[in-house]
């Protein structure tokens, strides 16, 4: 019998086979052997976003320098650099509509960076396997660099509202990652700055749009970004092996960092809600600014428009005519503004009334948190006061006297505690 091997061929799928000719005496047919296909997992991870780690400003103790050169960068922006680039315009607009000069914002990177409403920036890591199939010391550490290079050529232009300031491919830890920091952001917003940061918005215009509570936007997004590696893995005869909710995560992480993750994912829904919370407030206030607005409007149309003025009347001019020619169409149109000045009120009167009660509820919280940090700062100032003193005592009667004291002090409180342990253990054994 005689066979022939087809070896190093490239393998395309999970259903490719390989056919081998075998040659018998009275017949022939053929063979069919599967073919080993190199399956993978993908993890992606929120990152802290540690911009100077990244970028190897400063280097982690899991960080083997001599494969830093491996590396690649990107892009390392500024981000107050894209902050500028992206929102300046908007936020010129924006200040130029404010006619009360506490609404204006002078720095709109630092009121999101010092709000609670969105993060100013975010961070996925993607990798391909883990350190014991696909470590940064072993025989397909190339393959990995290159699939996420490759994978990443096309993030940006496939996400235009995610916009990428810092990305660094990283060899110099335990297995290959990627590392991409991006500021999302959404256009045509009829709330606040038109061009504005918002996460939820800047996926809901890619067309990720959230449902349950494990299908937000966030998670659409990431799966899909998953898929998107998985094609280029496949391109390198590379199979995603998923694993559901058992994938694997990031090997330089460990189950602490894993269970960390669950309660941020919590933490970031309860943080969803305040901010939903917090705009439903903004856009009450803003309505009953426009309303207060529209009022005064109204008012001032009224006063001075001539179409609220009666004309004298004509010359042989009927009461009757006058009546139906200008003063029952001027009656209409004081119904009309009568409609829309009520409309405005009822809604300013409905919002005031939520705003009463969402500000109670602010206040009491505000109350309690001033009453903390009164506390604290009550014990702060003692602190200070017997920091004071120390360096007193310690001026007049010299450091080597102090220290003596205190090491007096010491072996007192410690022959104190072993003697009161002596006796406890000989009333136990009394007993």
């Amino acid at each position: 019998m005689q066979v022939a091997f087809l070896m190093g061929l490239p393998v395309k799928s999970a259903f490719a086979l390989l056919l081998t000719r075998v040659t018998e005496p009275r017949a022939s047919k053929f063979m069919r052997l599967e073919v080993y296909i190199m399956q993978r997992t993908i993890s992606a991870m929120v990152g802290k976003g540690s911009v100077n780690h990244n970028s190897r400003k400063f280097r982690a103790e899991n960080v083997d320098g001599s494969r830093t050169r491996l590396n690649i960068d990107y892009c390392n922006k500024r981000i107050q650099t894209v902050y500028h680039q992206l929102f300046d315009e908007a936020l010129k607009r924006y200040n130029e509509k404010q006619a009360r000069a506490d609404r204006r914002i002078p720095n709109y990177y630092e009121k999101i960076r010092s709000g609670n409403q969105e993060k100013p920036f975010h961070e996925i890591i993607l990798q391909i396997g883990n350190k014991e199939d696909m470590g940064a010391t072993g025989e397909y550490a190339e393959l990995a660099r290159t699939v996420l290079d490759k994978y990443y050529q096309g993030f940006q232009e496939r996400n235009p509202n995610l916009r990428v300031f810092s990305a660094h491919l990283h060899m110099d830890e335990a297995t290959p990652h990627i590392h991409i920091d991006f500021v999302p952001f959404t256009t045509g917003s009829k709330r606040g700055l038109d061009t504005r940061v918002s996460l939820k918005q800047a996926l809901a215009a890619q067309g990720f749009k959230g449902g349950t509570r494990g299908a937000t936007e966030w998670a659409q997004w990431v799966q899909s970004e998953k898929e998107q590696l998985a094609a280029v893995m496949e391109r390198y005869d590379i199979q995603w092996e998923q694993k559901g909710t058992h994938e694997k995560h990031l090997s330089v992480l460990d189950y602490k960092k894993q269970e960390r993750e669950k309660e941020i994912a919590a933490l970031d829904s309860t943080l969803a809600e305040k901010q939903n919370e917090l705009e439903t407030v903004q856009n009450r206030i803003d309505n009953f600014d426009q309303g207060a607005q529209s009022i005064e409007k109204l008012e001032h149309r009224i006063e001075t428009d001539a179409e609220f003025q009666l004309p004298d009347p004509p010359t042989l001019m009927t009461a009757k005519t006058y009546k139906q020619r200008f003063v029952d169409p001027l009656i209409k149109k004081l119904k009309d503004v009568i409609r829309e000045v009520f409309y405005h009120y009822y809604k300013a009167l409905d919002s005031y009334h939520r705003l009463n009660n969402t500000n109670g509820r602010l206040y009491r919280e505000n109350e309690h948190l001033t009453a903390t940090n009164d506390r604290l700062k009550g014990e702060n100032e003692t602190l200070r006061s017997e920091l004071k003193d120390f360096r007193f005592l310690r001026k007049v009667l010299g450091s080597q006297q102090i220290d003596n004291l205190i090491t007096q002090a010491k072996d007192m409180e410690q022959q104190r505690k072993q003697t009161q342990r002596t006796r406890r253990r000989n009333t136990n054994y009394e007993r």
